[in-house]
């Protein structure tokens, strides 16, 4: 099984386009453009799936030279895409999709009821939406299955919906022929008793960086609501549940502005995803 890191930032990229934060300065300064938060995986190097689908896709794509089309005209090896959140910075690329000839989209039930693009995707292709299993793995083309666990339940600004809905989901991947797994939880708020039965086992991860520290919020952009009230658990209150984990690789993507390893920082014990960055599992 093969990861492919599209993007390693949260919503807005780093820099920011409007942000003059510290750290979108010290990005600048130092050439560093990160995209949104995504991931492709493949089982066999031929059927891909991507893992949630940014704003930043084509740019995304264009520059993963194993996701190119052919050998037909239309023809392409993305089977599908796997959504994790209905947030802005995870679908507003599925638009970007909508000239292909076929979309298989996977998601919770909640997710999938509240995406405004669907009715619109439905009028350029051939959409077919799929309900992503929490108990049994679904399978998928090239040898992989996927399985969810539902972990969050913040409701994106601009849905409607009740706040203890499916709103929020881990993903495991895993490769049937080689017993690997592939665990993928970018917006995680808690550390509970299931992701850490979630995780067991796996051989990579890609979590939840979006801050460092509990406090980053108030201390780097003045704000009052803590990592977890937006749904995040910081990469110090994760870093001591990890040591139950010691055979899982974990890099730390969906980097916020304000994280100072956004920009180019280090901190002992962490890896940091980079875009292009591709794991052989």
């Amino acid at each position: 099984m093969r990861v492919r890191i599209l993007g390693s930032a949260a919503g807005g990229g780093v820099p920011q386009w409007n942000c003059a934060c510290a750290g979108c300065v010290a990005a600048r300064r130092a050439g560093i453009d990160r995209t949104q938060d995504g991931v492709a995986v493949t089982g066999d190097g031929t059927a891909w799936y991507l893992v949630n689908a940014s704003p930043d896709l084509r740019t995304q794509l264009l520059s993963a030279g194993d996701l190119e089309p052919g050998p037909g005209r239309r023809d392409t090896p993305i089977r599908g895409v796997l959504l994790t959140t209905a947030e802005l910075d995870h679908t507003a690329g599925l638009l970007g999709l909508r000239e292909a000839t076929r979309l298989d989209l996977y998601a919770t039930g909640t997710v999938l009821a509240a995406l405004p693009v669907l009715p619109i995707l439905r009028r350029y292709t051939d959409l077919r939406v799929h309900e992503l299993p929490t108990g049994a793995p679904l399978a998928l083309d090239g040898g992989l299955t996927v399985r969810a666990l539902v972990v969050g339940t913040k409701v994106p600004r601009y849905a409607d919906g009740r706040p203890d809905d499916a709103w929020v989901c881990a993903l495991r991947i895993g490769d049937e022929r080689t017993g690997r797994a592939f665990v993928y939880a970018t917006c995680l708020p808690a550390w509970t008793e299931d992701f850490d039965a979630f995780l067991g086992g796996a051989d990579a991860a890609l979590l939840d960086g979006t801050f460092r520290t509990a406090d980053e919020p108030l201390r780097a952009a003045g704000l009052t609501r803590t990592p977890r009230e937006m749904g995040h658990l910081p990469i110090t209150d994760a870093l001591p549940r990890l040591r139950r984990h010691p055979g899982v690789r974990v890099l730390f993507g969906h980097l916020n502005n304000t994280n100072h390893l956004a920009s180019g920082g280090a901190a002992a014990g962490v890896e940091v995803a980079e875009d292009g960055q591709e794991l052989v599992l």
